[in-house]
């Protein structure tokens, strides 16, 4: 089960490539704060990746849920570094044992002391390779689309991603 966070739905939305999580075989969550944050607020911006989101939960390729309000959420609630989305993520994420899904280094980081599993965008683009899902050109091509939309990879991270595609394709 994967719970997802703001910026890997936005890029594979700004890419065009959001179905391709419809191929991860297993749970797609959204949690309600995240979906404000991204549909909500995204439409009334006029945002394009915002109707893409939305139309993606409309053909159930997610679930949007409401994440618990536990303790976990109330202390990373008080972090100023952490917004209540990604609290919202990792709230939801421990509760259901599921894998969150952000790109945030510093949201991964907490995750990690918490003890709650992480993966980010280019992680799901490269498990599709590995499953048979999609061609390693359409991953590469997909990760050029998410970094001409804006999306922040350090370039020694995205050599590291061009030698993991070559290798599992």
């Amino acid at each position: 089960m994967f719970v997802f966070d703001a910026t890997p739905l936005i890029y594979l939305a700004k890419a065009e490539r959001l179905s391709l999580l419809s191929c991860l075989d297993t749970s797609r969550l959204i949690p309600q704060r995240v979906y404000e944050e991204v549909v909500t607020v995204g439409l009334d911006a006029g945002y394009p990746d915002a109707r893409r989101i939305e139309q993606s939960v409309e053909e159930g390729a997610f679930d949007v849920v409401s994440a618990p309000e536990n303790a976990l959420f109330e202390r990373l609630r008080e972090n100023p570094n952490v917004s209540h989305a990604d609290s919202a993520v990792l709230a939801l994420a421990a509760e259901r044992g599921a894998t969150a899904v952000m790109d945030d280094g510093y949201g991964r980081d907490i995750a990690d002391v918490e003890g709650i599993e992480t993966r980010g965008t280019a992680y799901l683009v490269l498990s599709l390779v590995r499953d048979d899902e999609l061609e390693a050109d359409d991953a590469r091509e997909t990760l050029e689309a998410m970094l001409d939309a804006g999306w922040h990879c350090s370039p020694s991270l995205y050599s590291k991603l061009l030698s993991k595609l070559e290798e599992i394709a």
